[in-house]
C-alpha cells in the first residue's frame, strides 16, 4: 500500500451496498480531480462481499484511484487495522503516515485537503 501513498492520502472505506458511501463518492471524485496533481492520493478499501458488485460500483461512480478489497465485509484485515465498524469511514493521512483527519465529508474534506496541500 505504501507505493499508493501521496503527500496526503485518503483511505476511504466504502462498499457498493452502502448508500451513504455512494452518495459521497461524487464529492470524493471532485476533490481527487482537483488535488491529485498537488499530491492527493486515495486508496479505496471496499467492504463488499462480491467482486462483481464492487467492480460495477467503481465503474458506475468513476473511481479512478487505487482500490483494494478482500471481499470480506467487516472482517477485512485493513478495516480491522483501522477499527472500522461502520461505513463510510475515511482517514486522511499525511506523508509521514500520521492521521490528520477522520471521517471528513463534503466541504470539510476539500477544506482539509486544501489546507494540507496549498
Amino acid at each position: 500500500m505504501n507505493d499508493a501513498m501521496g503527500k496526503v492520502t485518503l483511505i476511504d472505506f466504502w462498499a457498493a451496498w452502502c448508500k451513504p458511501c455512494r452518495a459521497e463518492n461524487p464529492n470524493v471524485v471532485q476533490v481527487y480531480k482537483k488535488y491529485h496533481e498537488k499530491g492527493l492520493n486515495i486508496v479505496g478499501v471496499s467492504l463488499d462481499k462480491t467482486a462483481e458488485d464492487w467492480k460495477k460500483a467503481i465503474q458506475d461512480d468513476g473511481l479512478t484511484w487505487n482500490q483494494v478489497s478482500n471481499l470480506a465485509y467487516f472482517n477485512d484485515p485493513i478495516a480491522k487495522l483501522y477499527n472500522v465498524d461502520a461505513i463510510p469511514a475515511a482517514f486522511l493521512i499525511d506523508e509521514n503516515g500520521v492521521i490528520v483527519g477522520k471521517n471528513l465529508r463534503g466541504q470539510a474534506l476539500e477544506e482539509k485537503v486544501a489546507e494540507l496541500l496549498n
